[in-house]
This record gives C-alpha cells, sequence and structure tokens, in this order.
C-alpha cells in the first residue's frame, strides 16, 4: 500500500478529523486514524464510537489497502512541514513510512480491520439544508444548550423538521433560544435532538461553505453528508420539554434598544455586580432606561442610563447579566426589541433588523428576583 499527497491539504482534513477523536478513550484503536486507499481515492476516518466522521481525499496511487494510523503523531508531524508532496509506504514490519523532502519518518499502525464500522442508517428521511444556513442555525443556538448531566435532553440542540419549516430549539431551563426557517421545507415532519459535539464540528467546517448538506435521520442517528464529507453521530434519546410553553404570549412593555450601546452598558455594568448572582437591574420609565448593579458586601455598584423606545407600563426587572450579554452578543442586528410582562415572568429579545427572508430569531431569558 503506497501513496503521495500533498501536505498541507492532508493536515487540513486531518485536523477537521481530529476534533472527534477524544483526549481519553475507553478502545486505544480510537486514538488513530482509519486509511482506506482505493486506488486513487483515501478516505479517512475518526470516531468516538458515538460520532464518527469521514472525508475522501484525492491521492496519487494504484494500490489498496486499510490501516489505522496514530493521529497525534502523525498530526503533530504534519505541522511541522512547508508545502509538499509526502509519499506513505506501508512496510512489512507494521510500520508506515512518511518520506518528504527532507527526510524520513516511520509510525507503528495498528490493523485496519480493528476500527469501529460506522451505523448504516436504516430507512431514513433526509432533508437537505444550505451549509451556511445550518451553520447560522446552530451558532445562533447552540450557546444555549445545558451542560446537566442529569437532564442530557436539554444538552443538545433540537431539530424540528415540518412541512412549513425547519425549527431549531435550545435551552438550559434559564435561557432559551427558537430559531427558524420558513423559506426551507422537510418533505416529512420529523423531531431529534443532537449532542453538542458532533454540532460544533459542522458549525466549524461548514461557515462560510457554499455547499448543501443532506441530512439523514432515523430514531437512534443522524448522518449529514456534504462535499466528500460525511458524519454520523448518535441522536439523544428522550423527548424534548415543550418549549411553546414557556414562551410567554402577552407581553405588552415593548422596550426597543440599539444592540451594542445596550450590550456595552451591561458589560460595564456587570462588572460590579455580585458575583454569584451577576444580577442586572433594569428600570424602565418613558424613554429612559437605567441599568445598575450591585455587590453589597464589597460596596460596588454601578449604575448608567441609556435612551431607549418603551411603550408599556413603568417597570423594574432582575436579569443574570451573562445570560443578556451571551444572547446579545449571538445577534447581529442593529436594533433589538426586549418584550416583558412582569419582573417574575420571562423576557423576551428578538432582533429588529439583519435577518434573511423567512429567518426568525426569538430569545428568552428568565428573570431573577430583585431584592429591594
Amino acid at each position: 500500500m503506497k501513496f503521495i499527497v500533498s501536505s498541507n491539504y492532508l493536515l487540513k482534513q486531518l485536523q477537521i478529523l481530529g476534533g472527534v477523536i477524544n483526549n481519553s478513550n475507553t478502545l486505544p484503536i480510537l486514538d488513530n486514524f482509519l486509511f482506506d486507499l482505493n486506488n486513487d481515492e483515501l478516505t479517512v476516518s475518526a470516531s468516538d464510537l458515538e460520532t464518527t466522521m469521514s472525508a475522501k481525499l484525492k491521492v496519487e496511487s494504484d494500490s489498496e489497502g486499510k490501516i489505522a494510523v496514530p493521529a497525534k503523531l502523525l498530526l503533530d508531524t504534519l505541522k511541522t512541514f512547508p508545502e509538499q508532496p509526502l509519499t506513505f509506504v506501508v512496510e512489512d514490519n507494521n510500520t508506515i513510512e512518511l518520506s518528504s523532502n527532507h527526510g524520513k519518518y516511520a509510525l507503528a499502525y495498528a490493523d485496519g480491520e480493528e476500527f469501529p464500522n460506522p451505523v448504516e442508517l436504516e430507512d431514513p428521511s433526509s432533508t437537505v439544508v444550505e451549509a451556511d444556513i445550518l451553520a447560522s442555525a446552530i451558532s445562533k443556538t447552540i450557546f444555549a444548550s445545558g451542560n446537566d448531566d442529569l437532564r442530557p435532553v436539554m444538552s443538545g440542540v433540537f431539530f424540528q423538521f415540518t412541512e412549513d419549516g425547519l425549527t431549531f430549539v435550545a435551552t438550559d431551563a434559564h435561557k432559551l433560544v427558537k430559531y427558524s426557517r420558513e423559506d426551507i421545507k422537510a418533505n416529512q415532519a420529523a423531531e431529534f435532538i443532537m449532542p453538542k459535539k458532533p454540532l460544533n464540528l459542522l458549525k466549524g467546517i461548514l461557515a462560510g461553505s457554499e455547499s448543501e448538506v443532506l441530512i439523514e435521520y432515523n430514531d437512534s442517528n443522524a448522518k449529514f453528508t456534504f462535499d466528500e464529507t460525511q458524519l454520523i453521530c448518535r441522536l439523544i434519546d428522550g423527548k424534548y420539554p415543550n418549549y411553546e410553553a414557556v414562551i410567554p404570549k402577552e407581553n405588552p412593555n415593548k422596550l426597543t434598544i440599539e444592540r451594542n450601546q445596550f450590550l456595552s452598558s451591561v458589560r460595564r455594568v456587570s462588572i460590579f455586580s455580585n458575583k454569584t448572582t451577576h444580577q442586572v437591574r433594569l428600570k424602565i420609565a418613558g424613554a429612559e432606561l437605567n441599568i445598575s448593579a450591585e455587590d453589597v458586601d464589597y460596596s460596588n455598584k454601578a449604575e448608567e442610563r441609556l435612551t431607549c423606545s418603551y411603550q408599556g407600563d413603568d417597570m423594574q426587572i432582575g436579569f443574570n447579566s451573562r445570560f443578556l450579554v451571551e444572547m446579545l452578543n449571538n445577534l447581529t442586528a442593529d436594533e433589538v426589541m426586549l418584550e416583558m410582562s412582569l419582573p417574575n415572568r420571562a423576557g423576551i429579545l428578538t432582533p429588529i433588523d439583519g435577518l434573511d427572508p423567512g429567518e426568525k430569531i426569538t430569545m428568552l431569558v428568565m428573570p431573577v428576583m430583585l431584592n429591594n
């Protein structure tokens, strides 16, 4: 088994696949990349049993073979090479020899047959989504998903496909983001919960890509295919909470404000907030928004005044500043609207501009109790 490949091209593909490999694996074979050569096509795979990702690379070769190569050793070596052709030759003594312009390097390999086979999806449903739309749906929602092992369904992103459009939801019970697209339809309704790790991998690869992604799914697994890459992952098992029930429908108090100004103000004031609650207080009256925070233990306090456009009754409401900052950071709009009903009911943050046609984003943040 022998093949020749460009060093930068190989490194770029392996760095993407390397994101799948865990630092500590239960099976030693999972510390390797699987190289499956079929003449001039080399398929490289990486897996952690839950997620398997593979990419097809064009190489110069007329041989076939299947071996598992140590991932960290190979990546560390490739990072040091300038752009040049590299020759890989499998020797008889269970090593693979890598030759560059300047030298030769031998790596011990394992038998490729030991590597776990990817799951085959039986009778999957499918939907095609543009890569940049999927990347944007993931990045707009994933930050709101939880990390609680006791509630695994909340640690992923909920995909809801219907004939009216696609909806992506993430929540950790303190904040919730619902991102929907009405310009893409699924041919049949489906719902599943995607874990965070494969979504982060997809987000990184798909951003700025112009390709289309074929999403195939059944009850237990989902498969994403685009360009020459394929990602298969196990879905999170369980029923997603009824998120529509927590989004308050009647919100008579509406505050419209410039996003960057609001974000900078909350960021600054929150430095003076209590280090456990991160609480900031919003006090709205007329066209004035007063943002304040206080850490009684250290006598630190801050207060800022902003002008805004507001319809509704004068009110005071408290929020965890970290949630507000995360949400405002994830929006690209110039102006945002915060809708509220009562100081103990969730506030709803939506962008006023900067959306694609058919795109909708609703962010919900739970208030914190103010101690007057």
